[in-house]
Parts: structure tokens; sequence; C-alpha cells
């Protein structure tokens, strides 16, 4: 059979991933904080984008009330639909008339839910907020720069602070430091003394009874009975014997009570405050409250950025489109692309309620009694219910937590495996 050259035209369909569809999904899957970063990574990189100040927004909207109604004709505010959930590629045949697109509709931060009143006092406390702790060795650092450090002395700062473990105590020996460094061990004992005079007080100490020395000297207990009783009776004192304390230093049981109450206010572990296990705070993307008998959802905008398309730059694309083709071909690339990202926000918290309502629907015993009445669920069954694949669910329901009267969980929560009982299929949860 001979191979020969053909040209042959061939009519398919095939979905195709556009720019503006990539958008949208990437941010339907972000959890609230990436969320955040991507929103005012767009702000930053489209100048076309602003962030709207909600009082300044107040204030300009009770101004256009109160004065002449005639000029509302050359606003830019006539109300442009709600985008639809699933985004449609944007043509380039004709340009996209900016003139219908205002505040109202820049701004995706609508009431979300149709029903009733919620109560807001039902809502976690302002202190459930996400928190950074400051790490050890930079705080260490940090004061180690304003002490004066000779150059030569710089390599055994560097040393010791890199062999300090999580509760501030130096893992090495001066031995060891001082062969890392090449240098003497009188050498790396002068630079301790550096250390000795630093916040945490104790940080750099090679065991708890040093520490102890470094707080009680730095508090100017350094010859008195504190001091002593560390450094020569620190068993006695772990097994509270006091008498045999003040009858080997000469002194009053009473006296030994008082020095063994300032030991105790003393830090065994002067690196605690700086540690990295610090509780992390939820912030829920949703909240569930019962108003009456119906189950109202609210989606928690609190502290997401709020867009709009910037007004000058409407303006600036009617001035250019007349003089500069260039120019306005830019201004509506960006102008495009703003439109897109709001509509993209539209949809993403669209599809976040709609999922949430129908996850509310399908495990409203929950809501009410408590996990044992937990009912088995998959994504199927809530892509059928709502209409959507299964894939943007799963998008949706990863890294967003709703708050419901039984606590905060991951939407991915709700979705478990059966077992069959008796009573019929429960949850494996």
């Amino acid at each position: 059979m001979a191979l020969e050259t053909k040209l042959v035209q061939k009519l398919s369909q095939s979905l195709l991933m556009t720019p503006q569809l990539q958008q949208a999904i990437k941010l339907l899957q972000l959890g609230r904080q990436e969320y955040i970063e991507a929103i005012q990574k767009e702000l930053l990189e489209n100048p076309a984008l602003e962030e709207v100040n909600e009082e300044a927004e107040q204030e300009g909207r009770s101004k256009e009330t109160a004065g002449d109604n005639k000029n509302s004709d050359n606003s830019l505010s006539d109300t442009v639909p709600e985008p639809e959930l699933t985004p449609e590629p944007v043509k380039d045949e004709a340009p996209i008339a900016w003139e219908d697109y205002l505040e109202s509709f820049s701004d995706y931060r609508g009431a979300a839910t149709p029903k009733g009143t919620v109560n807001y006092e039902d809502r976690p406390s302002l202190e459930n907020v996400a928190k950074s702790g400051e790490d050890l060795i930079d705080y260490v650092i940090s004061q180690i720069r304003m002490a004066d450090i000779e150059k030569e002395d710089q390599p055994i700062v560097l040393q010791v602070i890199g062999n300090l473990d999580k509760d501030g105590y130096l893992c090495s020996s001066y031995e060891e430091i001082a062969e890392a460094c090449g240098c003497t061990v009188s050498d790396v004992e002068r630079v301790m003394e550096i250390f000795k005079s630093i916040d945490p007080p104790g940080v750099g100490a090679r065991d708890l009874k040093e520490c102890l020395l470094i707080q009680l000297d730095n508090m100017g207990l350094g010859d008195g009975l504190e001091a002593r009783i560390i450094s020569n009776h620190m068993e006695k004192l772990e097994r509270r014997k006091y008498d045999q304390i003040a009858k080997l230093e000469q002194v009053a049981l009473e006296e030994v009570y008082q020095a063994v109450m300032a030991i105790q206010n003393l830090e065994p572990r002067p690196g605690r405050a700086f540690g990295t296990d610090t509780a992390r705070y939820i912030i829920p993307d949703i909240y569930v409250y019962k108003v009456g008998n119906d189950w109202v959802i609210t989606l928690n905008e609190d502290g997401l950025p709020k867009l709009r398309i910037s007004p000058y730059y409407l303006t600036l694309l009617k001035q250019k489109s007349k003089e500069d083709s260039e120019s306005a071909e830019y201004l509506q690339d960006r102008l495009k692309a703003a439109s897109w990202l709001i509509k993209s926000i539209h949809q993403r918290q669209a599809t976040i309620y709609k999922v949430t309502e129908s996850i509310v629907k399908f495990q409203k015993d929950f809501l009410e009694h408590g996990i044992e009445h937990l009912k088995p669920m998959v994504l199927k069954d809530v892509a059928e219910d709502i209409g959507m694949h299964e894939s943007t669910v799963s998008r949706v329901t990863t890294n967003k937590y709703v708050h419901t009267p039984q606590g905060v969980f991951e939407l991915k929560y709700f979705f478990t495996t059966g077992i069959k009982t008796a009573d019929g299929d429960i949850s494996s949860s």
C-alpha cells in the first residue's frame, strides 16, 4: 500500500479553556487567604481595577442623592444583569460598551441571603483571627544587630544562633562551636556574655541551671539565696526538701520559702513565647443560621477587597479612542480583563452559595442534632442537585469553611461514605 499526502477537512467539537475560564476556575478553588492574595495581585497589575472604600462610597452616594437629579442621565450607573454561572468567551468582533458598566455592577458584595434577618451576634468573636507568632531566631538576631559585635566574632554569633533549639537552649558545647569556627573556647565564652544580656533572659543557656542563674543575675539576684539554692541544692529543690536547704544554708525556713517563690517565677523555657505552635483560627467563608423554620446562608464578605472598574479609565478610554488607537487598544484590553475578573468573582460567590445551599438541604438533621445525624453524601449528590459537574463541586468545597450551630467545618467534611446498619445507612464519621 503506497503512502501519500492528502489535505482533509474535518469538522469536530472541542472544549477550549479560554484565559477567562481558566481564571474563573482558579479563583473558585482558592482558599480565603489565597483568594485575597490573588485579588491584591490583580489590583497591582491592572490599573483599570480599583478597590472601593466603603465609607467614601457611602458619602459619595449621599451627595449624589442630595444633588441635581438631572445629571443622572449622564452617569455610568445603568445596572448590568448578574453574570451567568458558566462564563462564555468574549467575542472580539465588536468593542465592549464600557459605558454600561457602572459601580453597581462592579460591587460584587451584595446581600447573599434573601431570607429573614441574620443574628450577627452568633458569629465568632473578633479574637478569632489568625495570628502570626514571631520567630525566636529572628527576635534574637534583631537584638544582636544592636550589640557591638567585632567582625571576627560574627561567625561565632551565627554558629550560636544556628544551634538554638525551640526552647532557646544551646544544643552544642562551647568546644564544638570553637572547633566549627576555628577559634578558642575563651572566644566563645566572651561572645556568650553578649547573649546573657539580651532578651529573652536565659536564651543561649546550656542547661536549666545556667538558664535560671542568668535570669537571676539580670534581676540583680546573682549573689542571693535564690542563686545559691539553684547552684548547690537543685536536687533538693526538685524534691521540695526546704528544711534541709535551710539547714545547709543556715537561714530561716521562711527565707527559703520566699526564695523558692522567686525561683518559681523564672522561665525555664526562654523560647516558649516564640513557639511556632501558635493556634491558628479559621475564618469561615460561609455562615449558616436558623431563622424561624428556615436555614439562612450568608457569605462572609468581611475583609475581602471590594472591586470596581475605575471611572477614570472609562473616561480616558473615550478620549483615547478618538486620539490614539494604540492607547485605546491597551485600555480596552485592561478594562476587558477587569470586567472578567469581576464576573469571575460574581461566579465564585454565587457557586459557593449554591453548593452550600444544597449541602444544607441534605444535612438539615446534622445542623439540628449533631454529628450522629450526619448523612452519607458524595459529590455526585450535590452535583446532580444543582446541575453542575462533580469537579466544580470538588473545587468549591476545597479549603472553604462554614460556620454552623454545630461548629466550624470544611465543606469537604460533609461528604462521607455510608455504612449499612439495621436502621439504615449512616455516615462513616
